[in-house]
């Protein structure tokens, strides 16, 4: 397996990626009166953000088998009060190559390529079981809020080497996640 930058060329894979990792989710609500057929807002949400001002193309990642995408990860610029910070997801990884280790390579890329841009903190909205193995812990311990409350449950940040403990007050992801 092999991580690296998103291109171009990837949109239509990676939009397949989060299609098939999620729309298991969605499924139930399909069943029960939902739009079915529809995509998950997932893919959406990538399209969206590829043309809002918070994102970063480096920071777009994805892991290719056998030349073909498998998994797909983004960051964006979010920001703590005036901090500027990074903002992760979505992260997906085709429902065939699930458990597999694609997610924690992407997150692994992901976080040294963050630091290595020196980026402070990386903020999500997330699995409690999946992602402290990765160091995030919740946000609260850091002084960090959400600016949705109803998220305060499941929301992490992890902290990268140009962190200063000024960094504290809520968090903003860019603009596409409030249009979920």
């Amino acid at each position: 397996m092999l991580i690296r930058r998103e291109r171009v060329d990837d949109a239509a894979a990676t939009a397949a990626v989060h299609r098939s990792a999620f729309a298991p989710r969605y499924a139930s609500a399909a069943a029960s009166g939902g739009r079915p057929g529809a995509d998950p807002p997932e893919v959406d949400l990538v399209a969206q953000l590829r043309s809002d001002e918070g994102w970063i193309p480096t920071l777009s990642l994805v892991a290719i088998e056998h030349d073909s995408v498998v998994g797909h990860l983004c960051l964006t610029r979010a920001a703590v009060g005036p901090f500027p910070v990074l903002a992760l997801g979505p992260i997906g990884v085709l429902a065939d190559h699930q458990g597999a280790g694609v997610g924690s390579a992407l997150m692994h890329a992901a976080l040294g390529a963050a630091d290595a841009l020196d980026e402070p903190l990386i903020g999500l909205l997330g699995s409690l079981e999946f992602y402290p193995r990765f160091g995030f812990v919740p946000a609260a311990r850091l002084g960090i809020t959400p600016d949705d409350p109803s998220w305060i449950s499941h929301f992490q940040v992890r902290s990268l080497s140009a962190y200063d403990s000024q960094i504290a007050g809520e968090f903003h992801y860019a603009e596409p996640f409030y249009n979920l």
